[in-house]
């Protein structure tokens, strides 16, 4: 079972008992979910977003590998902040605008952009430059949605170590591809969000019980969430002062995009950008240890440059 067929289960699960209702995984759809992509990762380097986009996907096999022509596709940013894209607090919108520009080139039926932000969402979305950015593509397609609170839905997660039962966002569990493009940056809780910690915007309930051992709490949410592609910003590094960041001098410019399936091995990396190992990150450790991808530097693939 592929990934697909492991959301078109769960949310057919999810119409079966209803939004804020309970539902528990088959076995079979747990296993998939701690299935390992493999450890590869595409890379680019320039001062041209939009190219490192195309050019870190094209080196994993391009972005019609990961969406079909027909398909609605979620695509989830970073846009939690009231901030402006110089400070690194949410995903850079040239970042998200030619993601999304590239799943309507797949052929994509619809695309929704969306997060659960910190800040009121409607200034975050609109400072954040991600809603301009992808509203000025002008695709009736390409949608920036606001989160319904009503749509999560809660289900227990077997394999789990703390976070047994939680809610999660129906459109994702729904969607056909899942793409997940958080900012590289520094937390003050988690020392950084990358791939794995940019899922906090993707579940519901009161999140600050999430923050009550935070390392496994992430771990453990991203048995569930498992993106189909995962795009990593690393165009600006927040060094400090995150997640909210809002002084320029904590933003490094780096100029990297990095693409894989991989999440594991995405914040592995990541975590390099920083000049930390992956061991100083708990939340890789323990998704490691879970089963949900690779650590090991030595063991992950990188190309392009």
């Amino acid at each position: 079972m592929d990934r697909r067929q492991f959301l078109q289960q769960v949310a057919a699960l999810s119409v079966v008992y209803g939004v804020g209702h309970v539902f528990t995984f088959p076995r079979e759809l747990l296993a998939m979910s701690q299935g390992k992509p493999e450890p590869v990762l595409g890379r680019a380097t320039s001062s041209d977003y939009a190219k490192n986009v195309v050019d870190a996907i094209d080196q994993i096999g391009g972005i019609k590998k990961f969406v079909k022509t027909g398909e609605t596709v979620v695509v989830k940013p970073n846009m939690a902040w009231d901030r402006p894209p110089e400070m690194a607090a949410n995903t850079h919108p040239l970042v998200v605008r030619r993601l999304v520009e590239l799943c309507l080139e797949a052929g994509a039926k619809q695309v929704k952009v969306l997060d659960r932000t910190c800040h009121d969402a409607r200034r975050a979305y609109a400072n954040s430059g991600i809603q301009a950015a992808v509203e000025g593509l002008k695709d009736s397609r390409a949608v920036v949605e606001f989160v319904d609170e009503r749509r999560f839905v809660e289900m227990d997660i077997p394999g789990a170590k703390a976070l047994k039962r939680w809610s999660f966002y129906k459109d994702i569990l729904e969607a056909d591809r899942f793409i997940n493009v958080p900012i590289a940056k520094h937390h003050s809780e988690s020392r950084l969000t990358l791939a794995m910690k940019n899922m906090m915007g993707a579940i519901g309930g009161w999140r600050g019980r999430c923050h009550v051992g935070l390392h496994q709490n992430i771990a453990d949410m991203n048995l569930v969430l498992r993106a189909d592609l995962t795009v990593l910003d690393a165009t600006r590094l927040l060094t400090q002062g995150g997640p909210a960041g809002g002084k320029l001098e904590y933003v490094k410019v780096r100029n990297q995009v990095i693409a894989g399936t991989d999440p594991v091995a995405i914040d592995s990396y990541g975590a390099t950008l920083f000049d930390l190992a992956p061991s100083d990150l708990g939340y890789i450790v323990k998704a490691h240890e879970l089963g949900l991808g690779e650590m090991d530097l030595a063991k992950i693939k990188l190309l392009g440059s």
